[in-house]
């Protein structure tokens, strides 16, 4: 039997990303995972700057004129506080792309400037619901699910700290699971975080010294259109970008995989073809994992990527992009899943990558 390899993992490793994840950064206040994040990978990089709308930029090799950037998103999908009804409930909307049919019953985090306030999705007990004409239950929807933070009026509400435009985050945190699982909420895509910062810290401690520079990059506000990542990328000008985020596992129920492709968790990273991908980095991408023994899997997009990858392929006069994703379980709901080994071997992947690259490689088609 084959001894198994040891983690690239460390106890520190994982210590940062249990409170890392367990942190909130919803889309457009992303200031306190920032903070988390920079700290951790202050000891590896020479200069850090955070841009005006909080993208956050540690840097190898500042004065080099060479720069590859690798990248992922701070944020997580949220709640709006946008009503406050006469008899004490709290109406949202949404802040990016939260699923409106796993709020009922769930315990959230309302954030004020008195400091949390405790609340739930409330939702009618089965024996109750009013039925329509069809006799069909009624379905959670943006428009009919509230919050019951225990306030019975609207004053009880307001005296609390809450206000319209309080931003709202699912409270269930971190958990191992069996096989090497993780679960949590938000991992969608601090995971995204944690991995450029693992391949900082493994840059550092096997003193590698790379012949441009590196910026790795915590961007903003990826979950309302990849806007931090059109800020920052326009501020760096990169001459390469490796982006990082997660993409469907497709392999459980109610996903059709003729649309969807066959992503699985333990099978590797996803290398992504679509037009914003640049082909000659995909292929050193690639041609990196076989020789480096790295399983990995490929998936196609029709138009765009959905991702970061999109603003930088896009920005300037153009930059040579690719993807690498993180097989996920149950998207955008509280229980994203991840296996460990996925996330070892999509550290080492980017990392090795780097490693591929110098200023004198030719990224031109023609």
């Amino acid at each position: 039997m084959a001894k198994k390899q040891k983690s690239i993992l460390t106890k520190e490793s994982l210590t940062f990303l249990k409170t890392y994840l367990n942190n909130p950064s919803p889309t457009g206040f992303e200031k306190e995972g920032q903070k988390l994040w920079l700290k951790y990978l202050a000891p590896y990089i020479d200069e850090t700057y955070v841009d005006p709308y909080g993208s956050a930029v540690g840097i190898i090799n500042p004065d080099a004129p060479f720069k590859v950037v690798i990248e992922a998103h701070a944020d997580e999908i949220s709640w709006f506080v946008n009503y406050i009804s006469a008899d004490g409930l709290i109406y949202v909307i949404r802040n990016g792309g939260s699923d409106q049919q796993i709020a009922p019953s769930k315990r959230v985090n309302i954030h004020t400037e008195k400091g949390i306030v405790k609340a739930v999705f409330g939702w009618p007990a089965i024996h109750t619901r009013l039925r329509g004409g069809d006799g069909k239950e009624p379905q959670p929807k943006v428009d009919n699910i509230f919050l019951d933070c225990g306030a019975r009026n609207r004053k009880e509400v307001e005296d609390l700290g809450i206000h319209v435009g309080c931003v709202i985050t699912f409270e269930d945190g971190f958990e191992e699971l069996n096989y090497d699982y993780y679960i949590c909420r938000a991992i969608d895509n601090r995971i995204g975080g944690f991995m450029i910062a693992e391949v900082a810290r493994l840059l550092k401690e096997n003193k590698q010294k790379l012949p441009f520079g590196l910026y790795i990059v915590n961007a903003v506000q990826e979950e309302v259109g990849l806007r931090g990542a059109e800020m920052i990328a326009k501020r760096i000008k990169p001459n390469v970008a490796i982006i990082t985020d997660v993409t469907h596992d497709s392999t459980t129920p109610m996903i059709n995989k003729n649309v969807e492709g066959e992503i699985k968790c333990g099978a590797g990273p996803s290398i992504t073809y679509g037009p914003a991908v640049h082909n000659i980095l995909r292929d050193l991408i690639i041609k990196t994992a076989e020789k480096n023994n790295i399983p990995f899997q490929r998936h196609a997009v029709s138009r765009s990527t959905g991702t970061d990858t999109d603003a930088f392929a896009y920005s300037n006069d153009g930059t040579p992009s690719a993807l690498i994703s993180l097989p996920l379980r149950y998207m955008h709901t509280t229980v994203e899943m991840v296996k460990k080994e996925d996330i070892e071997n999509t550290i080492m992947l980017i990392y090795q990558s780097l490693l591929n690259i110098t200023p004198k490689t030719n990224f031109r088609y023609l």
